[in-house]
């Protein structure tokens, strides 16, 4: 009996895959069979066996059995009030939008629970308003927690602000400012107009925050920005690995000593880690150093990712 339970329990954990890589992932059926060392036809069969069977509507019903395993573990070792893991995907904008999808839900989840949502920027974010099914949660409203840049890509922080804001039906509040500020004196300077100043306090008291972070990679949109551009190799040689709202931090979660740390126009991490609830949603393995350095500095308190990061993560031997 234990035998066939076991069977049942790996048979099922087989097709809760087929179908997330399927209807989440969009890989083709041979990628799957690829990717799960089975055939084609079998992949076939298991995807029109639960569409028959009512299984697959907005989300699996079936549970991926190591990815629960993965998110008690990292909730566990970091502090997590909450994790939520996706399988890995090989296509890297695939695997942002399934990540952002996921930080959505979860998003989702905790709208009713509190006041004011503040919201960073990057591409995994702007993917999560697709999942969001929450109505002007009320007496709640939407906060950018950055300046912006220049040039609009769908992935800036004032274009997911507001994305969020439209899908939400509620006021979105915008801290209309660079990102960095040339020195100290004109951030100072900014910082006295009212109106800056009270979407700076706003920030402060959202509740709830949704976060990302990028690595120094060419692939992070903050590397082009000039001011990081012309001292990214200054930063490198104090350490950083990568930044969280703007902010660049070594592997041990401790802000980097430079100037361009003291010029940014956005919420000041150790706010950022006051919140009630502060959801990172970031992954690939690209971005492991950098979402290690978060956790370990207790930055946010809800964290998702993909499986193979989570599983770097879990690996005491990592960076």
């Amino acid at each position: 009996m234990q035998g066939e339970f076991r069977g049942e329990m790996e048979n099922d954990h087989l097709r809760a895959r087929i179908a997330w890589f399927y209807f989440v992932g969009g890989l083709t059926q041979q990628q799957i069979a690829d990717r799960l060392n089975i055939t084609r036809l079998r992949v076939n069969k298991t995807i029109g066996q639960i569409r028959s069977e009512g299984n697959v509507l907005v989300d699996l019903r079936l549970p991926l059995v190591e990815c629960v395993d993965l998110e008690e573990k990292l909730k566990q070792k970091f502090a997590l009030a909450d994790a939520s893991v996706t399988p890995s995907l090989p296509d890297y904008i695939e695997q942002q939008r399934a990540i952002g999808e996921a930080a959505g839900v979860m998003l989702d989840s905790l709208l009713h629970q509190y006041k004011g949502i503040g919201v960073g920027w990057g591409r995994t974010l702007s993917f999560s308003v697709r999942r969001i099914t929450a109505k002007r949660p009320k007496d709640s409203w939407v906060v950018g927690l950055m300046g912006g840049v220049t040039r609009g890509s769908g992935t800036n922080t004032f274009e997911v602000s507001t994305a969020l804001a439209q899908a939400l039906d509620v006021e979105c509040h915008y801290l209309t400012a660079p990102i960095y500020c040339p020195s100290l004196e004109s951030r100072a300077a900014l910082l006295m107009h009212e109106e800056l100043a009270a979407v700076m306090r706003r920030a402060a008291d959202a509740q709830l925050a949704l976060v990302s972070c990028g690595d120094l990679s060419a692939r992070s949109p903050i590397t082009p920005i000039t001011i990081v551009r012309d001292h990214l190799d200054e930063l490198i040689a104090r350490g950083s690995i990568g930044e969280v709202l703007g902010c660049f931090l070594d592997k041990d979660g401790e802000v980097i000593a430079h100037p361009v740390n003291d010029s940014i126009m956005a919420l000041p991490l150790v706010k950022l880690k006051e919140k009630p609830a502060s959801i990172l949603a970031s992954g690939g393995g690209n971005k492991v150093n950098i979402i290690r350095a978060i956790l370990r500095g207790r930055y946010v308190n809800r964290l998702v990712t993909d499986e193979e990061v989570a599983r770097q993560l879990l690996n005491d031997s990592g960076a």
